[in-house]
């Protein structure tokens, strides 16, 4: 009679046959701990039917304002010839009520890709910085850094999942690869655009009158980034949900680059209207 021998030690770890081959990958590249940060599932609400449940709360009338969410910013990205600007005040507001004045709306993905938040806070907050950990984990497995348009596609993936469900998203993914710089608005719906000028956030519409009257693709650096502050001071001073103090960068073929950190927008107030002759009071 014929015996054979057979190897059953993969038994003595059976959660290895619900992996994927890129989990595999990782578990055999020693990246087990940062497959780990992957969230298995999130707690939902304890109701019948918790994928609906905001807006059938919002239909039912129940919950007066339970999706009305009020909220206020101002960011904005153009392209031009040096690259790519990327400017944003910096309050949290709901309402008439300013939560802070130090938001850092800009999410430094890597150092060749940048973020930006309109929206809800938290939900802004989160998605991109996971969108961070995404990016990392494709540098690793394909010992390349990642490309905007799969940076973006990634974030407007994960929001496509997801409508419906209250999130409250409307970000711009730019940065430099290695066809050049690319600049796209992603909001909740899943929704993806690629484009040379966009604002979004409450100030929006005045922050695109001064772009409007402004923006040209020969722009210098200094130029450009005078009209990215510019345009976000000029926001702030006629939207009440936006304010706090204006940031810039600068994204380039080396990367990106803080241009102006943060500068008060009542300062830039008194200092344009010294250049008019204005006291700043009229």
């Amino acid at each position: 009679m014929a015996t054979a021998a057979v190897d059953f030690t993969f038994m003595e770890d059976p959660s290895r046959f619900a992996l994927g081959h890129l989990m595999e990958q990782d578990m055999d590249m020693g990246l087990d701990c940062a497959a780990s940060c992957e969230p298995d599932a999130f707690a939902m609400a304890p109701v019948d039917n918790p994928k609906t449940f905001c807006e059938d709360m919002k239909k039912s009338g129940a919950a007066p304002g339970l999706m009305d969410f009020k909220k206020g910013t101002t960011t904005l990205g153009f392209v031009f010839q040096g690259g790519i600007i990327i400017a944003v005040d910096s309050r949290a507001s709901m309402g008439s009520y300013i939560g802070s004045q130090t938001v850092k709306k800009v999410i430094e993905i890597n150092d060749f890709l940048l973020g930006t938040m309109a929206g809800g806070a938290a939900d802004c907050s989160f998605w991109e910085r996971h969108l961070t950990r995404l990016c990392r984990m494709h540098e690793l497995r394909h010992r390349e850094r990642i490309s905007v348009a799969a940076a973006s596609k990634l974030l407007a993936n994960i929001f496509y999942g997801y409508r419906g469900q209250g999130l409250s998203c409307g970000t711009m993914v730019a940065g430099w690869d290695k066809s050049g710089p690319h600049l796209y608005y992603v909001d909740d719906q899943g929704d993806r655009h690629k484009g040379n000028v966009f604002s979004v956030g409450s100030g929006s519409t005045f922050a695109y009158g001064v772009l409007d009257s402004g923006y040209k693709f020969d722009l210098s650096v200094e130029e450009a980034v005078e009209l990215g502050r510019r345009s976000i001071y000029h926001a702030t001073h006629r939207d009440g949900a936006s304010g706090g103090v204006v940031r810039v960068y600068h994204v380039h073929e080396k990367g990106w680059t803080k241009v102006i950190p943060g500068e008060d927008v009542n300062t830039l107030h008194y200092m344009y209207a010294n250049e008019k002759g204005l006291k700043g009071t009229e």
